[in-house]
């Protein structure tokens, strides 16, 4: 499935970038406190190039190596990452969704056409290497790594693109398929210790609990610029039961590769840049924040776990790969435009009747869906809402859903409007749920972590739905459309 060769590492990808025009390198000094957010940001906004600092200061003092930022700050580059042309998202979101749930082979002709998908599950394969590039060198300390302080109400230097890799308590480190790998903040507290701030339904959470109950240290490797494939695996939404390591193998279009970790009994990613090594103790925890987050809000102080650094591992000449979270546009939302377009054939799998469905990024990327159905009774409106909000983690702080029938285009905020206007009563379609699941950091929930889900149903009411003849949509003939077009052709430029 893939159009671009595999890069094994952030630099095989950046030299792409520069191969496209499509990465500058900034020589002038640019301040890690607050001013590279707005060089980042800004170059974002204008669907510039990613950025390599090659004279970036933290407080004033060169850095001790380079910075990139905004990797993926456009929807081509998230699909270069992916190993795909922008336009062929959609068909590598089709094909990860045959590989999750395959049909039976009928015959040699068609077990052969099946090659690409044998080659794919070959590839989540992880490969050993017994002398990895991130660990060539060491570094002293934390201090060393130039992090970045990105909003000027930040409690302190805030890690932003750190691969947290963790495992559940009694497993074994070459067990990788228990891996989690996920992509959390990191707050820099001291030259030795990290808050990492995983909530409560993600995996390294769920993993730190199984350690706290047994009452033992839990091992933690924080990877800091892994290549491509293992970057936007650990962002992905994958289901529980998949392992983000061996998943990027098919990303990638080859096996990841990993090594023994030099003070904790886990792999981590051989030709990441850097990978941070520790323990976190049980009851070891610190208020982390407040930090400015995807809402565009800075969040409250909470506790959070504390990682007591016991090696920092690096290549030589290493690159720190950062990124700045606010307000949409910002680059994980970039990236969730692109996860869109490839997790829809997953939901369609799960979910037939919807045809498409779109995360307005302006929505934080998933705190708001339109989605388009082939309705054919009564009530399925309700039950795709309900189907959504409980297929994946992600999707339970979707606070709205807006159902719309095949003849809007849900990506078309006039389209959409004019549904909710004229398919829409308030009194009998919106569906209110209250005590769900929700994000920390929405301020406008009544209970941390505890708030209320809202359903529009914007598609023709049909059957028991309604008592009344449903109007009928004006339409012209299209051959009418076709002259129209002739006719205004050296008319309208």
């Amino acid at each position: 499935m893939r159009d671009l060769p595999p890069f094994p590492d952030l630099r095989a990808f950046l030299d792409h970038l520069s191969g496209q025009g499509d990465l500058a390198a900034i020589a002038a000094p640019v301040e890690t406190r607050h001013e590279m957010t707005a060089v980042l940001l800004q170059a974002l906004q204008a669907r510039g190039p990613a950025l390599r600092f090659d004279a970036a200061t933290v407080a004033g003092q060169p850095a001790g190596m380079p910075v990139v930022g905004n990797l993926f700050g456009t929807r081509a580059r998230v699909a270069a990452g992916l190993g795909v042309a922008p336009d062929r998202v959609g068909d590598l979101g089709a094909f990860l969704a045959a590989l999750r749930a395959p049909a039976p082979v009928a015959g040699m002709r068609d077990a052969l056409s099946r090659w690409p998908m044998l080659r794919a599950a070959l590839s989540t394969r992880a490969r050993l290497q017994k002398r990895p590039p991130v660990q060539a060198e060491r570094l002293r300390d934390l201090t060393e790594i130039p992090v970045q302080l990105p909003w000027p109400g930040d409690a302190g230097p805030l890690i932003t693109w750190p691969v947290v890799i963790t495992r559940p308590f009694g497993g074994q480190a070459d067990d990788l398929q228990d891996y989690n790998l996920g992509v959390y903040r990191a707050q820099v507290i001291g030259p030795d210790r990290l808050i990492l701030r995983w909530l409560a339904h993600r995996g390294g959470a769920a993993h730190h609990r199984s350690w706290m109950r047994a009452q033992e240290p839990m091992p933690v490797a924080v990877a800091l610029g892994c290549d491509p494939a293992l970057l936007l695996s650990a962002a992905l939404p994958l289901p529980e039961t998949v392992s983000e390591l061996t998943f990027s193998g098919v990303l990638r279009g080859a096996r990841a590769e990993i090594a023994p970790a030099a003070t904790v009994p886990l792999m981590v990613p051989a030709r990441a840049e850097i990978v941070i090594e520790g323990w976190v103790h049980p009851g070891d925890t610190a208020p982390e924040g407040p930090f400015g987050d995807h809402t565009g809000y800075y969040n409250a102080a909470e506790p959070f776990p504390v990682l007591q650094v016991s090696a920092i591992t690096c290549r030589p000449d290493p690159l720190y790969l950062t990124t700045v979270t606010g307000r949409p546009p910002d680059e994980p939302s970039v990236i969730g435009e692109v996860f869109n377009d490839l997790a829809l054939p997953v939901i369609r799998a799960q979910i037939p009747e919807v045809q498409d469905l779109w995360l307005p990024p302006a929505a934080c990327s998933y705190r708001m869906a339109v989605v388009k159905i082939a309705k054919r009774y009564p009530g399925q409106a309700r039950r795709v809402m309900m189907a959504l909000w409980g297929m994946l983690p992600q999707f339970s702080y979707t606070k709205m859903i807006v159902v719309v029938d095949d003849d809007i285009d849900p990506r078309n905020w006039d389209d959409v409007l004019w549904a909710l206007s004229t398919r829409m009563d308030p009194a009998r379609d919106l569906m209110v749920i209250d005590g769900t699941p929700m994000d920390y950091l929405d301020f406008s929930s009544p209970r941390e972590g505890l708030a209320g889900k809202l359903g529009l149903d914007a598609t023709t009411k049909i059957g028991s739905e309604t008592t009344r003849d449903w109007g009928r949509v004006m339409t012209l003939d299209p051959g009418h459309a076709a002259r129209a077009a002739e006719l205004l052709a050296g008319v309208l430029r």
